[in-house]
């Protein structure tokens, strides 16, 4: 019986065999042109590092040396041999990340009343680290992220546990859109457009960050960039950018912008905002220079074993505030994006704890509840009910 060669030493691939081949290509194209949709936006929400005349600012900050800028005390953004614990904490940590039911938004039926007293002194928490501060007459956002996520990808990140209080096109006019850092939880690109179009108030951000708006269509003329201790006023307010102990950064190079807490003052009302930060020394020597401050908002989420230089834990916040000078201390940086591996009502459980310990006045507002800093609401532990 004689039989066909093989050729090659293969024999030809089946009908049914190609048409699975077939097959797993057209999934695999799928799959790659479903990523590069996911990421699409990727390239324009890195932002810009600085070159040219702003550049140059840079390398002239005291802060900048040897390529990058420098924390005002020795910083790792991860403590060595903590991974362990952090990789245990957030996979075997069972902590409850997100709450059991709906956490309440206030919707404002209007903009905030414009017949409030010149000295009335008001923050609305929008969530995370964004808010409204109302001094003197004058209205400044600080840290605006309105994204559904805080991500380079509008499809892939951490996305919020609420939504937002207020579209952007129903906030009042701004005098004055501050920036502490350019992390993306902080510096959100189609925010930032949108504020572009919408407002015609100036971003005040620290050294470097003015790149990512260029970029994102912000005209220079709208852009004041700070090194710390630096000081801008608008609209009748002082801007001064503040040490923090933090790092910058939208993709694998990092340190090339500044981050920093604000101090904003007006003739009689001054607010502190930490920005992103850990504990150090220099929050006394922030409030002896520039305080007392009626009010601060201070950042108490986001913290974990592995990263207590860069992060605050709610106990450490309640110290700062004390050597601020503070007066009411209304917390931020919590509640909003699930970021770190404690329960999400972790961080204002021991802010609120510290703070009755140690006789700290202590506003916890609802995303999008107005504060009036004088006559501050009772805390009423709204967060409880939500497991």
């Amino acid at each position: 019986m004689r039989t066909e060669p093989e050729r090659g030493g293969f024999s030809a691939p089946s009908a049914r065999a190609r048409r699975r081949r077939r097959a797993l290509g057209a999934l695999a194209m799928a799959g790659l042109a479903v990523a590069a949709w996911a990421v699409r936006d990727v390239p324009a929400a890195l932002g810009r590092l600085p070159g040219g005349a702003r550049a140059d600012r840079v390398r002239r900050s005291p802060q900048f040396r040897a390529g990058a800028f420098r924390n005002p005390v020795d910083t790792r953004t991860m403590v060595p041999g903590t991974g362990r614990e952090m990789l245990r904490d957030l996979v075997l940590g069972g902590q409850p990340r997100r709450p059991a039911g709906s956490i309440p938004v206030i919707v404002p039926g209007a903009a905030p009343p414009a017949s409030a007293p010149a000295g009335e002194l008001g923050v609305i928490w929008y969530g995370h680290a964004s808010a409204l501060i109302e001094i003197e007459g004058r209205r400044v956002l600080l840290d605006p992220v309105w994204s559904d996520r805080c991500s380079p990808s509008a499809r892939l990140g951490p996305r919020r546990l609420h939504p937002v209080p207020v579209p952007l096109d129903r906030l009042p006019r701004l005098d004055a859109i501050v920036i502490s850092h350019d992390h993306y939880d902080h510096l959100d690109m189609a925010t930032v457009r949108a504020l572009r179009h919408g407002q015609s108030a100036p971003f005040l951000v620290p050294l470097g960050v003015g790149a990512h708006l260029e970029r994102w269509g912000v005209p220079p003329h709208r852009i004041v960039e700070l090194d710390w201790t630096e000081r801008a006023t608008v609209a009748g307010l002082d801007f001064t950018v503040a040490p923090a102990r933090h790092f910058s950064g939208r993709g694998l190079v990092r340190d090339r912008t500044l981050w920093g807490s604000w101090v904003i003052s007006g003739r009689h009302r001054r607010v502190f905002c930490s920005g992103d930060s850990g504990y150090f020394a220099g929050y006394a020597e922030i409030g002896a220079r520039y305080g007392p401050f009626d009010a601060t908002l201070m950042q108490i989420g986001a913290y974990a074993v592995a990263w207590p230089n860069i992060h605050m834990v709610p106990e450490e916040a309640i110290t700062a505030h004390l050597d601020l000078r503070g007066d009411l201390l209304i917390p931020v940086h919590w509640g909003t994006f699930t970021l770190a591996p404690h329960a999400w009502t972790d961080p204002v459980d021991r802010l609120w704890r510290e703070a009755k310990a140690r006789g700290v006045r202590l506003a916890v507002p609802r995303p999008g509840e107005r504060v009036v800093v004088d006559q501050p609401p009772p805390v009423d532990a709204w967060w409880q009910a939500l497991g």
